[in-house]
């Protein structure tokens, strides 16, 4: 008899997040409410690791460490509805007031850094903090080697607005008044984590976005060994588009625009769902066809759900976006 495969779909799943920043955390919030209900058994998180503003930014000038904003998002992301990890989400996530030298700093940021300098180890300091937690899943750093996202704009100067511009720093590029044409990373092959690679290998399905598209959902396809585990893993990959535009970084973008970006990143990832909110994708049928036609062409189907918010916000819906994760799950 042939044993059971590893992607048997009569058990739970093993899932890699990629990502950063609000993308990541709805996802996170979504994928958390199917863990341990015989669909998703296993959840990692692999996080962007280049910001430079804020909080994070400060105690990476300090300190030298890797920023730990968006780490500490997708550790709050992981916590229960249960009053222990709804507190536990709070402290995470304060950030302090006053005038003083505090002033802007977040709990969970310095919590992370005080056990890394402890530990000296990225994971087990993020693991140590899950665990407190309680969180349901893992966080992984997407590199253990501080970097910049730096990105070739077009549109600066407006004596050659075809003349492209190099930006640099992950908030100078989410914010450009230019026309984004691709990004980069400094140092360009920072040092992958092990762990993550790992846990894109042995996954069932990688999740790939929401988020800010040149910020933190492509940069993973930066980091060579983890670009390589992307490429060559078994696992089915979802990408999970936005739902609106981002100003001065996706600025006039579509569906069909945030795919051709990936694609130009990484022609060689193989994708197995697009995942699309109705309402983004139009009631016009050519709008829609355009965008079966792009997803078509990347060997891909597309999933069209409602997963966004009513209340009008660029936000996905944890429930709505855990039920079609669900259901794509279940399908294939």
């Amino acid at each position: 008899m042939t044993p059971p495969s590893r992607r048997d779909h009569d058990r739970a799943q093993s899932v890699v997040a990629l990502g950063g920043g609000h993308g990541l955390f709805a996802s996170l919030q979504a994928l958390r409410r199917l863990v341990g209900e015989l669909v998703v058994d296993d959840l990692t998180a692999v996080v962007t690791v280049a910001d430079n503003g804020g909080s994070s930014g400060r105690l990476r000038g300090e300190f030298g460490v890797l920023p730990p904003g968006d780490l500490r998002m997708a550790l709050a992301a992981l916590c229960g509805d249960d009053e222990w990890g709804a507190t536990w989400s709070r402290v995470l996530q304060h950030r302090y007031s006053g005038d003083g030298e505090m002033r802007g700093h977040v709990t969970g940021n310095l919590l992370i850094v005080t056990l890394w300098e402890l530990l000296g180890d990225h994971v087990q300091a993020l693991d140590w903090v899950g665990r407190l937690l309680g969180a349901s899943g893992r966080v992984l750093p997407m590199a253990l080697t501080p970097m910049d996202i730096t990105a070739r704009v077009r549109g600066l100067d407006p004596g050659a607005p075809d003349a492209l511009t190099t930006v640099r720093g992950q908030v100078e590029v989410a914010t450009t008044a230019g026309v984004i044409t691709a990004v980069d990373l400094d140092p360009p092959a920072p040092e992958a984590c092990p762990e993550a690679v790992a846990a894109v290998r042995a996954a069932d399905w990688v999740v790939l976005g929401p988020g800010s598209w040149f910020t933190s959902v492509i940069p993973h396809l930066m980091v060579p060994d983890l670009r390589r585990a992307l490429v060559e893993t078994e696992a089915r990959v979802v990408v999970v588009l936005n739902l609106a535009e981002q100003p001065g970084e996706t600025g006039g973008f579509g569906p069909v625009d945030h795919l051709a970006v990936l694609a130009e990143h990484a022609p060689d990832l193989r994708i197995h769902t697009v995942l699309a909110d109705a309402r983004q994708v139009g009631d016009e049928p050519g709008e829609r066809a355009l965008l079966e036609q792009q997803v078509a062409a990347h060997g891909a189907r597309l999933v069209v759900g409602d997963v966004a918010h009513d209340d009008g916000s660029p936000r996905h819906d944890p429930d709505r976006l855990a039920a079609c994760f669900e259901s794509v799950m279940a399908d294939s």
